[in-house]
């Protein structure tokens, strides 16, 4: 079998004038001697190595004695140039590797061989570029107001996330011990102190929130997530699906059954349902009864029309099902909700149903104005969820399950900061982009337009 040797390609860099400046205080030094050493960069399927050249130099300020001058992109006494470094960072935060399979990416690309402990390096470099204080300041410069609230657990830890639904970024988190109104009080404080004055707060319906709200930003609106909202009230409309197919079941098998062994040729027409089964069509397709109709096909909506056929006593389910998703809509104004709800509460039919009754109780006057809290807004910042917050939630839970050390507080904080820092930067260059774009249009045409024509 002939191993194919991989090609190594040599390349010089050389930093060594005969006059430096102080990396402290930039007083130039005199150059002393020659450094030579070798470090390893990226290249596609070869060992690419840079033969670098720098010098040390005696200071002629009181800094220190000696200092060494410095090619860009090469940290001191580095095995690895940076390029390495943000190649880990890029399959690490963008790719969502674990530590194995990213050494064995770089491996087979670049023919590098990483340990464990350089993969954890360029985690604890690029923290420590992080600069919390101009993230602060970027958020608050770009804060427009309003502000998901939610918490994930990570492990024996609580993750308390902050998000800006509307200009889509983090704002803030913290990782605390016990998922409490305590907790819960002590980082939107922090928040506060930050200068983060929301004027629209969205959460779930936990109890976590209201008191603690309140009392910190009291002139805040606090907004109920709709999405929950509307799990808790078809979860007692399903109930009570549950409850009609269960009756429908148990009333025999009415209707004509076919009598045992092969039909004979000739015979006319096909044995009725009984009744156990248009219940199993009824639980088979039982969500149907809480799915909006402008998503239904055309199939779902045959579907359902052959279950209120069956079951006559879902069409009060389906309509007042109907009239929830008229409820919370977004192009309606404050009246309009208010008017709908009491027209809701009026309805005699809906009362005759212990299930129905549950739901509307969910809906008392106090609690309906958090639901509906979204219609001060303007038209085209009404918020209605805490899904921003959700989404970001899940892909840390899926980042969990993939990497190593999740469980250490450190590694957790480490990671949250630079995915925040990364997620900045990738934000940055698309709002260069936009506004490059917005001052001359065709510039955006012509780059896209370029790699097409280039050979």
């Amino acid at each position: 079998m002939c191993i194919i040797e991989p090609t190594v390609r040599v390349e010089q860099r050389r930093c060594a004038p005969q006059t430096y400046p102080c990396p402290t205080c930039g007083v130039p030094g005199r150059r002393k001697g020659l450094h030579h050493r070798t470090v390893r960069c990226l290249a596609y399927r070869e060992i690419l190595l840079i033969e670098l050249t720098i010098a040390e130099y005696r200071a002629d300020c009181d800094c220190c004695k000696t200092f060494r001058s410095q090619v860009e992109g090469i940290l001191p006494r580095a095995e690895y140039t940076n390029r390495v470094r943000e190649a880990v960072l890029d399959r690490l935060l963008d790719d969502k590797m674990n530590v194995e399979t990213l050494r064995q990416s770089l491996a087979r690309d670049f023919l590098l061989e990483l340990s464990d402990g350089f993969v954890y390096d360029c985690l604890d470099w690029k923290v420590r570029q992080f600069d919390g204080a101009d993230y602060r300041q970027w958020t608050l410069a770009h804060f427009s107001g309003s502000v998901c609230i939610d918490e994930i657990h990570l492990g024996k830890k609580t993750l308390l996330l902050a998000t800006d639904p509307i200009n889509d970024f983090p704002i803030a988190f913290a990782l605390v011990s016990a998922n409490d109104q305590d907790h819960m009080r002590r980082f939107l404080n922090n928040l506060k102190r930050a200068g983060f004055l929301p004027t629209v707060v969205i959460t779930d319906g936990s109890n976590l929130y209201p008191t603690v709200l309140a009392e910190i930003w009291p002139d805040a609106r606090h907004q109920l997530c709709v999405f929950h909202v509307m799990q808790d009230l078809n979860k007692q409309v399903l109930d009570a699906v549950k409850r009609l197919r269960r009756q429908l079941s148990r009333r025999g098998k009415g209707g004509r059954k076919r009598k045992r062994g092969r039909r004979k040729s000739g015979s006319r027409g096909r044995s009725r349902l009984t009744l156990k089964d248009k219940a199993h069509f009824v639980f088979k397709h039982r969500y149907l009864i809480v799915r909006r109709r402008e998503e239904m096909s055309q199939t779902e909506r045959n579907d359902l029309q052959t279950m209120l056929e069956y079951l006559p006593e879902l069409g009060v389910l389906r309509k007042f099902v109907d009239r929830l998703h008229g409820l919370f809509e977004v192009e309606q104004s404050q009246h309009q909700a208010r008017c709908r709800r009491a027209a809701l509460l009026r309805q005699q039919s809906f009362q005759q149903v212990p299930e129905l009754v549950k739901a509307l109780e969910m809906l008392e006057e106090s609690k309906f104005e958090k639901m509906v809290a979204f219609l001060h807004s303007p038209a085209n910042r009404r918020i209605r969820t805490n899904n921003h917050v959700e989404r970001m939630n899940r892909q840390l839970r899926y980042l969990e399950k993939v990497r190593y050390k999740w469980r250490r507080r450190a590694s957790i904080v480490r990671f949250l900061v630079l995915a925040l820092d990364r997620w900045r930067r990738q934000r940055g260059s698309k709002d260069e982009r936009a506004a490059g774009e917005a001052k001359n249009p065709g510039a955006g045409k012509a780059a896209s337009v370029a790699p097409r024509l280039s050979p």
